[in-house]
């Protein structure tokens, strides 16, 4: 799926700027998730992205970095992209022991520095299998692939989540529950891991989702990213708690019977 042109000009002048901000750290500069496994959904999608250095971030490089995102729709307004991007920023080491170190973190209600940076089994299967290095050194031969205990480890903290909070609401991230429990049935399934628009299709596909109605309407939206802003659409959305929590308790009972 081609990238329009203001998200490609918006990652490419993304990684020229931490890279100038970094260039005494040597940074590697990855960009993975959606964007990289050709399911980036306007209106949806993040544009993730992790930074890696040889050196630890300096407070005054942190500084800069924090609030680089706003700085560059500052700039460009007619490019609504940058506000998308998400990830950690910190040195590889502390990366690869889970040290405490300074980490620049960009995540969707803002910005701040942390001391590690948590980084899922599924993010490092989408960094090493199908992330693209935009500059610097690849250095992703020091991050092993995790063992399927960890990716069901995974698996059983997002279900957890989805337990938890999992419920309609008026916005299309309600629609995004669904998705994500197809993803983990897709996993467990098949031992590989899919797009959330691939693994929502297979899920239908297969009939294995105890709310199909949903979840196909939730796979049309993520499609069409114009209804992501249709009243009933938002309506629907409201509506989608039982179906959230049945298509849950499925999966529970899916990863019960992966651990016994």
């Amino acid at each position: 799926m081609p990238l329009e042109p203001r998200l490609r000009l918006a990652i490419n002048t993304m990684a020229v700027s931490i890279s100038r901000i970094l260039a005494d750290a040597q940074p590697s500069i990855y960009l993975y998730g959606s964007v990289t496994a050709e399911d980036y959904r306007p209106g949806w999608s993040d544009v993730d992205l992790l930074v890696l250095t040889r050196e630890p971030i300096t407070e005054v490089q942190s500084a800069e970095l924090l609030h680089l995102r706003h700085t560059l729709a500052a700039r460009d307004p007619d490019t609504p992209h940058y506000r998308l991007f998400e990830g950690g920023m910190l040195d590889l080491g502390s990366f690869l022991s889970g040290d405490a170190t300074r980490v620049v973190y960009w995540g969707t209600t803002g910005e701040r520095i942390k001391k590690a940076h948590a980084f899922s089994a599924f993010d490092r299967i989408s960094l090493l299998q199908t992330g693209q290095l935009l500059l610097g050194k690849d250095v992703r031969r020091h991050i092993e692939m995790p063992e399927y205990p960890e990716v069901i480890s995974a698996i059983a903290d997002h279900l957890a989540s989805i337990r938890e909070h999992g419920k309609g609401a008026r916005s299309i991230y309600a629609y995004g529950w669904l998705l994500d429990i197809a993803r983990c049935m897709y996993v467990l399934v098949n031992g590989r891991p899919a797009t959330k628009t691939a693994a929502a299709q297979w899920a239908l596909d297969e009939h294995l989702c105890p709310c199909p109605a949903e979840l196909a309407m939730a796979l049309t939206v993520r499609r069409q990213p114009e209804l992501i802003h249709d009243e009933s659409v938002l309506a629907y959305a409201e509506g989608l708690t039982e179906a959230i929590q049945s298509f849950a308790a499925l999966l529970g009972k899916a990863l019960g019977m992966q651990s016994d």
